[in-house]
């Protein structure tokens, strides 16, 4: 039978960021150097295809580091960053630590500090629950941060907390992966009711998340049909999708590999779009293109909106191993 042709619009930038390409780097060092088990706190990005394919070099994942045994074997935090108290309990216990948090969420974390030690109450504009909204929470002490999720929060602190908050210094950081046009309207809502607050110096939400968003916003009205490549647990991944959804493309799809695609909403599209998460790699989405040239006449174009750049060094005590210089654990 005939296939029907179908026309692909590829998003890029789509994929692995600066930070994830870092962080899962730093694991594949360390196995490389050390050999296995290097022991990871949590996923070092959200994506189980990636962690699936470390697990199977000798990375052991675990979610605290009670669950690791003492050992002198590499122990890496994964990119969303850690609270204070992990790198504190792991040098009480004196392991061999290596973080590979994001440079752009440890900017974040440095922020909040810097307002802090200023004298400024912390708002934190992010999703409760993630890690790295975890992390950034356990920079500072407890309660010295107000997690605001939504407009919502913004009103309740508003009517309820107003006449305290606007008599002491405010400012605000939020989480890399968010929204970029949902968070514009919280950071609106915050500087309407509260016109003191201090903004982050530079825009926290990073920039691999702003321009995937970008590229979505060029292409979901163009399409029948839209899908992200990414994990359900991927911030910046499910954000991708609603961006899609809000840009008029209704028929939009998460999914981690082709096995997941949900064909029957898309029998008779004519076109679709592919993107995929900062911490999907590229060979899914060669999968899931390889799945619709087997049902029908494919041609793909890629549609860019910027060219990326960016390049962060591995952490510290990896980077001498590159030199041939080894590192002491």
């Amino acid at each position: 039978m005939t296939k029907p042709p179908l026309h692909i619009l590829l998003c890029a930038p789509r994929g692995f960021c600066a930070g994830v390409i870092r962080a899962i780097d730093a694991v594949e060092q360390a196995l490389s150097i050390y050999g296995p088990p290097v022991y990871v706190r949590h996923e070092i990005v959200h994506n189980k295809y990636v962690v699936e394919s470390l697990k199977k070099k000798g990375a052991i994942f675990v979610e605290e580091l009670n669950e690791i045994p003492d050992t002198e074997a590499p122990v890496i935090f994964s990119a969303h960053g850690v609270p204070k108290s992990v790198p504190s309990e792991a040098a009480d216990r004196k392991m061999f630590a290596i973080d590979a948090t994001c440079p752009l969420v440890t900017k974040v974390h440095r922020e909040a500090e810097l307002h802090y030690r200023r004298g400024h109450r912390v708002l934190l504009v992010g999703h409760a629950g993630h890690p790295e909204v975890v992390g950034t929470l356990g920079q500072l002490p407890a309660g010295a941060v107000i997690l605001v999720e939504n407009l919502e929060d913004v009103h309740r602190l508003a009517d309820e907390r107003g006449d305290e908050l606007r008599q002491q210094p405010l400012a605000f950081v939020t989480q890399t992966t968010l929204s970029v046009d949902d968070t514009q309207g919280i950071v609106d809502a915050l500087k309407l009711r509260f016109p003191a607050i201090v903004s982050p110096h530079k825009e926290d939400i990073c920039y691999a998340t702003t321009n995937r968003q970008e590229a979505v916003k060029q292409i979901a009205h163009k399409v029948d049909a839209l899908l992200v490549v990414g994990s359900a647990n991927s911030s910046n991944s499910q954000r991708l999708k609603e961006v899609s959804e809000r840009e008029g493309c209704k028929n939009s799809q998460l999914v981690l590999r082709a096995s997941d695609i949900d064909w029957a909403p898309l029998g008779d599209i004519k076109t679709i779009g592919i993107t995929a998460g900062a911490s999907a790699p590229e060979v899914l989405v060669e999968e899931i293109i390889d799945a619709f040239a087997e049902r029908y006449e494919i041609d793909v174009e890629t549609v860019s909106t910027v060219q990326e750049n960016m390049f962060f060094p591995l952490p510290r005590e990896l980077r001498p191993l590159t030199q041939g210089t080894p590192a002491l654990a």
